[in-house]
């Protein structure tokens, strides 16, 4: 492989902007392979790459990945499935944590929440179909804040703008003013795995394709794990 003349270009959702942040860092420390990653919200970052914006590296939802190769937007068989993450369920700290152990338990927890929020990720497109499939989605419509693409449910958890909070577990766990309950029930569970890819303009597909390699090695599984993922 040859290095890059300048960092490669990559663009992900908000939910690995840690974990991608230091297995970065790594690669560039172990073969000298850069990259600078911008994060965003996921529904925005699949919009840049469908609309031709240069960047070497995407990540996203593995179903968002396989849309933007069927577009040509990424190289096809360039994707690598790198990490995995459940919806976790939170709750502003200090306040009363309800019961998520089943899914009765959930659904009555929901509709005695005086605000629910979820993203406009994958987390958050399952959870108001979830909400429709029990047939609840009128009733609670008018609590209901959606954050801003980019902007973490957790933040407006801690804010106490939302009393019970859903996304993925990587971006509720460990943040300051938030507790973190537990994930869904496996009965209702929604696990989203998070892709890498090279886009279709990149000029740096080599160093590209070997960074994604090494971002997927076992060496890197402790890195995801400790971000709230766990290896693809």
């Amino acid at each position: 492989m040859t290095r890059a003349p300048s960092p490669l270009a990559g663009i992900s959702s908000m939910a690995m902007r840690q974990v991608l942040a230091e297995l970065a860092a790594r690669c560039e420390r172990e073969t000298g392979i850069r990259v600078a990653i911008e994060s965003v919200g996921g529904v925005v970052a699949a919009k840049r790459i469908a609309a031709g914006e240069y960047f070497d590296i995407v990540w996203l939802a593995s179903d968002v990945i396989d849309k933007l190769a069927a577009g040509g937007r990424v190289v096809a068989g360039s994707c690598v499935d790198l990490m995995r993450s459940d919806i976790w369920v939170a709750v502003r700290a200090g306040a009363l944590r309800p019961d998520v152990a089943s899914e009765e338990a959930v659904r009555d927890a929901v509709r005695e929440a005086k605000t629910l929020g979820y993203s406009t990720g994958p987390s958050g497109v399952y959870l108001a179909e979830l909400f429709e499939r029990w047939g609840i989605a009128d009733e609670i419509a008018p609590r209901i804040v959606q954050a801003l693409p980019g902007v973490p449910v957790g933040a407006l958890i801690a804010r106490g703008e939302i009393a019970l909070g859903f996304q993925q577990r990587s971006e509720i766990v460990g943040l300051d003013g938030v507790d973190a309950i537990g994930p869904l029930p496996a009965a209702i569970q929604k696990t989203t795995v998070f892709s890498g890819a090279v886009c279709a303009a990149s000029m740096h597909v080599e160093n590209a394709r070997a960074l994604l390699t090494f971002m997927a090695s076992a060496e890197n599984h402790e890195v995801m794990r400790r971000h709230g993922m766990e290896p693809a």
